[in-house]
This record gives C-alpha cells, structure tokens and sequence, in this order.
C-alpha cells in the first residue's frame, strides 16, 4: 500500500499542471505555484484541495512505510516526510493573501506562508538526506543509484526560486515547476525502493 500511496502523491503534487488548461490568469514562468490557491485565486479551492490530499498521501503513505528494522536513519527518514506533509497541511491553511505576480501592490512575502513554506522545505531535504545516508549504509539499490544527484537537483532548484523574496522577482516560477517535479521523482524512487529488496528484508512492507 505504501509505494501506491506515494506513487499517487507524486502524480497529485505535481497538480500545477492543471494551469495549462484551466484559465489561472498566471504566467507559470514568473509565478509561484502557492499562487495558484492564494485566497482570492479564482480555481484557490481546486489548487488548495490538492496540496491537501498530496500531504494526506505523503503522511500515509510514510507512516505505512516506517519500519524500525530498517534502523534509526530510515526511520529518521520516514518521520521527515510526515512533517513534510503536516507542514504542506499549513502551508494550504494560512495561504499566500493574492498572487503577487499578477496583482500590483500584492506583498511577495506573506510571514506565515513564507514560514510554513520553509518548514515544508526543511523536512523535505531532512528527508533526502537522512535516506542518502541510510542507502548508502544499506546498499539500497534504487536510491543508491540516484543519490546525491535528485537531492542535489532538487536543492538548486529550490535555491533559484527566491528572487522574489530579496525583490528580484522573474523566472522563479521554471525552477520552482521543476523542483516539484524532482520532488514527485523522490517519491517515485521512494516508492521503488519499497517495492524491491529493501520492503523484503524489511525497510517496509510490500504493496
């Protein structure tokens, strides 16, 4: 159940990619993603209901995952993610107040959004390494293979998306897409390592 679960959760995050059909009215080279469920956005709801049932299917999927044999460092790894998606739950409920990329004299820097979303990061590549180390221990053959390179990835892409908040806004919305991307890659190989040797020999049950 558990590689379906985050199999699942890295399609769902990745529902920015409903703006290109739906009417956002945001340019995705020059906005950020959280805009699309700020509270006066038109599809916020749409956009807010997804972010939440990602986070619901990362902290199951986590949960069901978890498996003490495995050591403390997968262990640590688990628990990362499930702070991942309690952190994205906040990230949804105190959203960014209007899209500052589409709305003049909207504040590029919400305190509370900008807070949870640094949350959200933090247990994201707590997660990544704490999974590298313990890949690396266990010879786990997915992860051993793509690690460093996805966490790394996936930090230089985040890196590129603050512009905005040191008033440098412009194209931080192709690196912010393509983090959300290598996140949803995380958890595919994630998935993949559980569905292997690793979920026999205990690092978590098979589906």
């Amino acid at each position: 159940m558990a590689p379906a679960l985050l199999l699942t959760a890295a399609v769902v995050y990745n529902d920015w990619l409903l703006e290109f059909p739906l009417p956002t009215g945001l340019d995705p080279r020059h906005s950020y993603v959280s805009e699309l469920y700020a509270a006066d956005q038109r599809f916020h709801l749409l956009f807010g209901a997804a972010e939440l049932l990602a986070a619901a299917l990362v902290v199951a999927g986590s949960l069901l995952a978890r498996d003490r044999r495995a050591g403390p460092v997968a262990e640590g790894g688990w628990w990362c993610l499930v702070a991942f998606g309690i952190c994205s739950v906040a990230d949804v409920i105190v959203p960014m107040r209007c899209a500052p990329s589409a709305e003049a004299g909207c504040e590029a820097v919400n305190p509370w959004h900008t807070a949870t979303s640094a949350l959200v990061h933090a247990a994201l590549f707590g997660s990544m390494f704490l999974f590298t180390v313990a890949a690396a221990q266990a010879r786990w053959p997915v992860l051993s293979r793509w690690t460093p390179w996805v966490p790394a990835a996936a930090l230089a892409t985040a890196v590129s998306t603050v512009g905005p908040l040191f008033g440098h806004p412009g194209w931080h919305g192709v690196p912010q897409r393509a983090h959300l991307v290598l996140v949803g890659v995380w958890f595919v190989l994630l998935a993949a390592e559980l569905r292997g040797p690793v979920g026999e020999r205990g690092g978590a049950p098979r589906a």
